[in-house]
């Protein structure tokens, strides 16, 4: 009997090689594939393109060799981006933010609005919908942006470091609310850092790269209790999966000193 095939990938790179105008190599034949609903980290060194593989798969960059697959039809909205910075407008209210890719997108001003109040809620931003950006903490600026790249009902949710500049309470505590968001939207996520700790704490899967250019070195499936808390990041289960990628990162960047 014929088992039957897997779905084909949401987003796929295959053999994608990226050189900058200035000569830099950021990637070299790099393979990837994401499927529906997976929370995949890329892990790997600073510098090490995982960045660029975001702009290739947001349409942001191309290639310079090889080929990228992503959302097809693609629409606008399909994709949304969290980047390393909040990058919100000063002169818009928290509301006015979370609303501006709708409203660029031709939706009306009421309905616009109305979904950029849905996507605050589940981030606890509701009381916050007047306030501007310079009135925020760092934690909360991220957590609009999150509501910013969600308001338009996305497939696929890029998110670029963006904890890293974080304390470590807030960073655990937003890590706690893109789980939620993930699970209870049914999210795909493709998701960038180099902690070994928030990989193992969030991801279904994570790819390890090798230093600049950027290339997939190991591809680890994580077998991850649905719910994940404090009594989870000390548990013995974490700490074995902290443990794997650690010596999965420690020996691609070995096999890129070679």
């Amino acid at each position: 009997m014929t088992a039957p095939a897997s779905p084909a990938p949401l987003v796929a790179l295959d053999a994608v090689s990226k050189r900058f105008p200035n000569g830099t190599q950021a990637l070299a034949g790099m393979a990837l594939d994401l499927r529906q609903g997976e929370f995949l980290t890329l892990l790997g060194p600073s510098g090490c393109g995982k960045s660029t593989v975001l702009r290739l798969v947001a349409g942001l960059a191309e290639p310079t060799q090889g080929r990228v697959l992503r959302p097809q039809p693609r629409q606008p909205g399909q994709i949304g981006f969290v980047f390393q910075d909040a990058t919100l407008l000063p002169w818009r209210t928290v509301l006015g933010n979370v609303a501006l890719p709708l409203r660029l997108a031709g939706v009306e001003r009421t309905e616009a609005r109305e979904r950029a109040r849905q996507s605050l809620a589940p981030l606890g931003l509701d009381a916050f919908a007047r306030a501007y950006p310079r009135e925020l903490s760092g934690g909360m600026k991220m957590r609009v942006a999150i509501a910013r790249a969600l308001v338009t009902r996305p497939r696929l949710l890029l998110m670029d470091e963006p904890f890293a500049a974080l304390d470590e309470i807030t960073r655990q505590r937003l890590n706690d609310e893109v789980l939620a968001l993930w699970q209870a939207a049914g999210l795909t996520v493709l998701f960038v850092t180099h902690s070994v700790f928030e990989a193992a704490y969030l991801s279904s899967r994570v790819v390890v790269m090798t230093p600049r250019p950027g290339r997939a070195f190991a591809d680890i499936a994580l077998d991850q209790p649905p719910r994940r808390d404090e009594a989870y990041r000390l548990s013995e289960p974490y700490r074995a999966r902290s443990a794997q990628l650690s010596a999965a990162l420690h020996a691609a960047m070995a096999e890129g000193e070679r």
